[in-house]
C-alpha cells in the first residue's frame, strides 16, 4: 500500500536567537485529516515552530514542507499564495476593531479574491463561515459588542472562510472560562470532521488538548521528546512527560 504524503513535515529544524537555542533538531510529521496538539512549557518554542512552518519567522536549517511544497524554497508572491490554504487562529484573535464582523471576515477575501469573485460570493462565504461557528447573528455587529469567547469564534470564522486544508491554533482557549474553553475544543472538532481540515494546535489547556488531539507532540528541550495518544501519554511514567499531567 503506497503512504500517504504528510500534510506537514518538519525535519532537522533548528531556530536560535542569538544564544537561545529555542528549536534543536525538532522534527514531526501531520497526516491529512489529523489534529496534532504541540504541548511544552512556556518558552519552550511552540509558537516559534508554527512561525517557522508559515515562514513568519525563518528557520536556521532544516525541512519544512506544507502540502508537498518546501516553503523555504519560494518566493514572497508565492508564500502569499500558499498562506491562502492555511488558516491561523492567533492567541489575541487579531480582529480589527474598526470593522464590523462581516469586514473582518471580507479581509482575506479583499487579499485573494477577485472582484468579480468577491461580488458573487462574498455574501454567502461569510454567512457559512459564521453560521459553522453559530454566530451568524453577529455579522454586522462591532467586536466591541461581543464577548471573549464570540470574538475567538469569529476570529475561527475568519480563519475557515477561504477554506483551508491546513488550520493552525496559537493556544486557542487561553484566556477563556472553562464552559466557553470546552466550547471552543468541540468547535475545532466539529471544524475538523466538516472540513476533513489538517491542523496543528499549540496549546498547554490539557482540557482542550484532550478534546481536539488525535495525537500530542512533547516539545521538550527543543526536541520533539516523544509523541502518543493523549491517553498514553497520561499514563507515562517519564518524569518529564509526567509534570504535565500531575
Amino acid at each position: 500500500m503506497k503512504k500517504i504524503a504528510p500534510i506537514v513535515e518538519v525535519k532537522n529544524l533548528y531556530k536560535s536567537f542569538g544564544s537561545n537555542h529555542v528549536l534543536k533538531d525538532f522534527s514531526m510529521e501531520v497526516s491529512p485529516g489529523e489534529n496534532i496538539v504541540v504541548l511544552g512549557k512556556s518558552g519552550s518554542g511552540k509558537s516559534v515552530l508554527i512561525k517557522c512552518i508559515i515562514n513568519l519567522i525563518q528557520a536556521d536549517s532544516g525541512i519544512l514542507k506544507i502540502l508537498n511544497q518546501s516553503i523555504q524554497d519560494m518566493g514572497e508572491d508565492e508564500v502569499d499564495q500558499l498562506r491562502s490554504e492555511i488558516g491561523f487562529l492567533f492567541q489575541s484573535n487579531a480582529l480589527y476593531d474598526s470593522m464590523t464582523v462581516r469586514q473582518n471576515l471580507e479581509f482575506p477575501l479583499r487579499r485573494h479574491w477577485s472582484v468579480e469573485q468577491r461580488k458573487q460570493g462574498a455574501e454567502r462565504a461569510v454567512l457559512e463561515a459564521l453560521s459553522d461557528v453559530g454566530l451568524a447573528h453577529t455579522i454586522d455587529m462591532m467586536p466591541a459588542e461581543l464577548s471573549g469567547g464570540m470574538k475567538k469564534r469569529v476570529a475561527l470564522a475568519r480563519s475557515l472562510i477561504l477554506k483551508p486544508k491546513v488550520i493552525l491554533y496559537d493556544e486557542p482557549t487561553t484566556g477563556l472560562d472553562p464552559i466557553t474553553s470546552r466550547e471552543i475544543s468541540e468547535l475545532m472538532v466539529k471544524v475538523q470532521k466538516k472540513y476533513n481540515a489538517t491542523s496543528i494546535i499549540i496549546s498547554h489547556d490539557m482540557n482542550c488538548i484532550r478534546i481536539t488531539s488525535n495525537r500530542v507532540i512533547m516539545l521538550i528541550d527543543g526536541k520533539n521528546y516523544a509523541e502518543d495518544t493523549f491517553e498514553n501519554l497520561q499514563k507515562s511514567t517519564d518524569p518529564k512527560i509526567r509534570e504535565f499531567f500531575d
